[in-house]
């Protein structure tokens, strides 16, 4: 089994790309949101004003949505390629990121 990670920048495509994993046979993972340290880090210097202002002008920290998975063996390419299907290039800035890594056991996950 495989724990796979996406942080996912282009979230306008969440919705597409569970409906095709979900057609692709990966039934669960987890999604939370998250926002990337760099942006975090610019806007914790910034003036009270100023940050106050971002607000009402436009979404002050861009959102990512950050899924993760736990599959079979076979399922990882499966994975792999229905992302790049839906989000396009992984490795275009500002898509996302995509890793994972093998796992040795699994308790409370029923397959």
């Amino acid at each position: 089994m495989h724990a796979i990670f996406l942080v996912l920048n282009k979230i306008e495509c969440l919705d597409d790309l569970l409906s095709r994993l979900n057609k692709a046979g990966i039934k669960g993972g987890t999604i939370m949101d998250g926002t990337g340290m760099v942006k975090s880090l610019e806007e914790s210097v910034e003036s009270y004003i100023l940050g106050s202002l971002r607000l009402f002008l436009d979404d002050p920290l861009p959102q990512n949505k950050v899924l993760f998975f736990i599959v079979h063996n076979e399922q990882v390419d499966i994975l792999r390629k229905t992302v790049n299907d839906v989000v396009g290039d992984i490795n275009k800035p500002n898509t996302g990121i995509l890793f994972g890594f093998p796992i040795s056991f699994v308790d409370g996950l029923i397959t």
